[in-house]
């Protein structure tokens, strides 16, 4: 499925699409040029020859050897009875003032406006276009982002003691 996924991907977007396959591991995964990944996600929904017509999850991951974030998303075609992990890389801000971002999905699946809440949150990717990014699980308030390796619990919030 993925190297069909893939060259048809090529054919349509171009080489410079695909910037890497995994195809070691439980979920092989394409990494998507980060320009492209709305794009990208209209087409694997809209095609008839794909029809991923249902966006399971977003996440981040920390990958701070590489000084990368990695948003993962888990697509699955529920008539086809199949599923397609993409991968998309943005660079790790030196602070946490400045957020990555990467457009919004949302437009292609609303199910994406919880998932990249959730990753912005926890992880703190910027989601461009996303109608309504705010923290989901965290308070209004809480400063920083708990699943980044650098991420450290603070003493006290609200004078309540966190540890």
């Amino acid at each position: 499925m993925i190297e069909k996924v893939k060259i048809a991907l090529i054919e349509v977007f171009g080489l410079e699409v695909i910037e890497d396959t995994q195809l070691e591991g439980l979920q092989p995964a394409l990494y998507i040029a980060k320009d492209q990944m709305e794009n990208v996600c209209f087409y694997l929904r809209d095609s008839e020859q794909f029809y991923f017509d249902f966006l399971s999850n977003v996440t981040a991951v920390d990958d701070s050897e590489n000084g990368k974030f990695i948003v993962v998303y888990h697509l699955a075609s529920i008539p086809y009875q199949t599923q397609l992990t993409l991968k998309v890389q943005v660079d790790k801000p030196e602070t946490e003032d400045v957020l990555p971002e990467l457009n919004s999905v949302s437009k292609v699946w609303k199910t994406a406006e919880w998932h990249e809440r959730e990753a912005y949150d926890l992880m703190g990717v910027f989601f461009v276009n996303h109608p309504d990014l705010r923290r989901i699980l965290m308070p209004d308030d809480w400063e920083g982002f708990p699943l980044r390796k650098n991420y450290t619990d603070p003493e006290y919030y609200h004078e309540i003691p966190v540890k």
